[in-house]
């Protein structure tokens, strides 16, 4: 049986020998790249008026970043002309702001005209109801589509010659080969080297487990 150890050693193997053969310099991490399905960011408020007093998220699966969580809990989004989309899981843990990332295809679907926004900047975007077992809570803005980005911890970013707030292209390899521009670096000490692209832009060019990606500058 295979431990955890043997399983990134062969990874490491893996990886250096595609490296290799497409003569790319070998990344000190091995490049993550994960399709994020829409999904909403709660504060605490939120959750207890979506949930009941008290209530706190549960774990469903573990995210790639650590400490960050899917939870096991699903919302109701409430769009214009009441569209819904009634299967939005919320990611953990809470935050201070309240977020509803879509996809530009849910976006169209629920009638939004959403804005292409970092994390976090939400000012004058769009909001929604978002309804729970417990109750409803209604956002005042905060629905966005995320920009595609690239958290990387600092051995990475002096790799890849970049820094916070820096962008760069991201190239899938492939049947259906695409080049996606201006993916924003996210630089911090504890994260993982991991892109983030949505549903829309992973469906485009067909990324699944065996399509070869590199970061470019």
């Amino acid at each position: 049986m295979k431990t955890v150890k043997d399983m990134r050693e062969i990874e490491r193997l893996v990886r250096e020998a595609v490296y290799s053969r497409l003569n790319l310099a070998v990344p000190p991490n091995p490049l993550v790249v994960n399709v994020s399905a829409r999904h909403a960011h709660l504060t605490q408020e939120a959750v207890e008026a979506l949930f009941g007093k008290g209530y706190t998220l549960s774990v469903h699966k573990k995210l790639y970043q650590e400490g960050q969580f899917a939870a096991k809990e699903f919302v109701t989004l409430i769009g214009p002309r009441s569209r819904i989309i009634s299967n939005l899981r919320i990611l953990g843990p809470c935050r201070s702001n309240n977020q509803v990332e879509l996809a530009l295809t849910d976006a169209k679907a629920l009638g939004f005209e959403v804005p292409i926004r970092n994390s976090g900047d939400i000012a004058g975007t769009p909001g929604c109801m978002l309804m729970g077992p417990a109750g409803f809570f209604e956002l005042q803005c905060g629905v966005i589509r995320a920009a595609r980005h690239v958290h990387m911890g600092l051995e990475d970013a002096k790799f890849y010659g970049v820094k916070n707030g820096d962008y760069m292209k991201l190239r899938v390899s492939g049947d259906n080969p695409v080049v996606l521009e201006k993916v924003l670096c996210r630089v911090s000490k504890e994260l993982r080297l991991e892109v983030h692209i949505d549903t829309d832009e992973g469906n485009a060019c067909d990324i699944g487990e065996n399509s070869v990606c590199e970061l470019l500058k």
